[in-house]
């Protein structure tokens, strides 16, 4: 089984919105989604936990992690999320960077804007279309291992 690892500072939002997604988006047998941060908070934000209950996803018991350079050498694929230079670097891990903003402490509807890309979607709710830009990156990931 593959695994990818979405990182972001407090992985309280970015990081484990995409990872949710592609949980859903891809087959279990075959890939597998975790997130970390490099310094994570307490809980996942509640705006984060409202947006994703919003497309029947429940992020309230998630717990939040630290991202370590061991955890990251287990993965195959590391995708960062605005953690810059505190990010492992792993030899031979494939990585991207995708610069979403921190929905921290903001309105709700830059949760929703980040909940859309991180989803692969132009929208909020799930939608066949194929997706382009950084969620082409999670599309190709999860339509390649599923």
């Amino acid at each position: 089984m593959k695994t990818v690892l979405f990182a972001c500072v407090h992985n309280a939002g970015r990081s484990q919105m995409a990872a949710a997604w592609f949980n859903l988006l891809s087959d279990p047998a075959k890939a597998r989604a975790i997130s970390a941060g490099t310094n994570p908070g307490t809980r996942v934000h509640p705006d984060v936990v409202s947006v994703m209950n919003e497309v029947g996803v429940d992020l309230s018991q998630s717990p939040t992690s630290k991202l370590t350079p061991e955890l990251a050498a287990s993965a195959q694929m590391l995708i960062t999320m605005g953690c810059g230079d505190e990010c492992p670097v792993v030899p031979g891990l494939n990585r991207d960077d995708w610069p979403l903003e921190d929905p921290r402490g903001r309105s709700i509807t830059p949760s929703r804007t980040t909940t859309a890309p991180t989803a692969g979607l132009g929208q909020v709710r799930p939608s066949p279309r194929r997706p382009s830009g950084k969620a082409s990156c999670m599309y190709r990931a999860s339509s390649e291992w599923v």
